[in-house]
C-alpha cells in the first residue's frame, strides 16, 4: 500500500507545478509553428541544393 500512496502523492504533486506552468497563448503556438516550418522548409531546399551541386561535382571527377 506505500506504492499507491506514493503514486497518489506524486500526481498530487503533478497538479500543482502543472498549474504553475506559464502556457502559450494560440497565437503564440501557431507564430512558432509557422516559423520552424518556414526555416525547415529554408534549410532543406539548401541541404537539397547543396547536395545537387556536391553531386555534380563528384560525377564530373569521377568520370
Amino acid at each position: 500500500m506505500k506504492i499507491f500512496e506514493r503514486m497518489v502523492n506524486f500526481f498530487k504533486e503533478v497538479k500543482i507545478e502543472m498549474t504553475k506552468v506559464s502556457w502559450p497563448t494560440r497565437q503564440e503556438v501557431w507564430g512558432a509553428t509557422v516559423v520552424v516550418i518556414v526555416i525547415t522548409s529554408i534549410l532543406a531546399l539548401f541541404i537539397g541544393i547543396v547536395d545537387l551541386i556536391l553531386s555534380k561535382i563528384l560525377t564530373v571527377i569521377f568520370r
